[in-house]
């Protein structure tokens, strides 16, 4: 089983069993069963986040 877990103004971290694929359905390598996945849309490594939600202003505080 997965848990995602949303960060208030950051990204989705997404740990457990689970497979990440890309719009054909090709499998992302994922480490340790964790994913930090990006939400501001500016990442240079999407689907990953590389943080620069920190500094362009990314604001989100989601409420499950």
């Amino acid at each position: 089983m997965a848990d995602i877990n949303v960060r208030p103004n950051g990204p989705l971290i997404v740990t457990g069993d689970f497979k990440l694929l890309d719009v054909e359905g090709k499998e992302f390598a994922v480490e340790n069963q964790r994913a930090v996945l990006c939400r501001c849309g500016a990442s240079a490594n999407k689907p990953f986040c590389d943080g620069t939600h920190r500094n362009n202003g990314f604001a989100s505080e989601p409420k499950a």
